[in-house]
């Protein structure tokens, strides 16, 4: 079959799945197994695929179907304008936390700061941000050693070992946060409860350990929380949290040293990004 045929068929398949893939990733998946952009393969849409990358493609194809993310299929993902590698051991990089990205650099920081993303799955956050603030040093820290060896499948890809440090810890026991400069961090806030609920995209292949957290969603939120409670006055911290836990956020603040800035929506109107500083 010729590379237009093949992608017929994949979205005729892709346009009968329940979950509401796109089209487009016939063309990602496809594109993968034969090393062309989609611009490459619109160009060659006559080209017959040999048979041995037909049998991948269709291999992919059908496990797309049964509700694999597209990005774990092609082991990258796209976020604030760079490309990412992911895979099962990490959650997959949001475009709603590019909002976080934005927030962060908004804020005023020294000339080299220290900045600390406190559970950093893939590394998305801490690495685009030593990729935008070039003067920075980013500390990114998870309790997943899996986790951390995507993170560091990245970290090589830009080049970041001498001003990225890969920390296994619970949170930030292992750092003294006083020469903290920004905290960040997209913590897992989904309720247990809702399981259910999620698209099996998600609820299926995603690991939990990144998803779900006690207390309605907020038990690691408020220990971040607690955590930045110990920088040092007008530090900021910028933190990612779920639909409705803005306003929940406001009334579980540890005590009188944290204050909210500001709140960012993002791309569905949700306050997705909550900016607080230590007094």
């Amino acid at each position: 079959m010729t590379i237009a045929e093949l992608l017929a068929e994949a979205r005729r398949a892709l346009a009968a799945a329940p979950f509401a893939p796109v089209s487009r990733e016939a063309g990602l998946l496809l594109g993968r197994v034969l090393g062309f952009s989609e611009a490459q393969l619109l160009a060659r849409s006559d080209t017959p695929v040999p048979p041995a990358e037909e049998g991948r493609f269709r291999r992919l194809l059908e496990r797309r179907l049964r509700g694999e993310p597209v990005s774990y299929l092609t082991k990258e993902r796209e976020f604030y304008g760079r490309t990412f590698h992911v895979d099962q051991r990490a959650l997959i990089p949001r475009p709603e936390t590019e909002h976080l990205i934005e927030a962060a650099l908004a804020r005023e920081l020294p000339p080299r700061p220290w900045i600390f993303d406190l559970g950093t799955g893939s590394g998305a956050i801490a690495l685009t941000l030593a990729l935008e603030l070039p003067g920075s040093r980013v500390i990114a820290s998870d309790l997943s050693l899996d986790a951390l060896a995507v993170a560091a499948i990245n970290r090589r890809r830009y080049g970041l070992e001498d001003r990225v440090v890969l920390l296994a810890c619970d949170l930030a026991d292992a750092v003294a946060l006083p020469q903290i400069d920004m905290l960040v961090s997209n913590p897992p806030y989904i309720d247990p409860a809702d399981r259910s609920s999620l698209s099996p995209e998600i609820r299926d292949f995603e690991p939990d350990i990144a998803l779900y957290a006690s207390g309605r969603g907020l038990a690691i939120v408020e220990r971040v929380l607690t955590t930045a409670s110990n920088l040092r006055s007008g530090v900021p911290l910028l933190i990612e949290v779920g639909a409705g836990q803005s306003k929940q956020l406001q009334r579980r603040l540890p005590n009188a040293s944290l204050a909210i800035e500001e709140t960012k929506r993002d791309y569905a109107g949700i306050e997705r990004i909550v900016v607080l500083k230590r007094r």
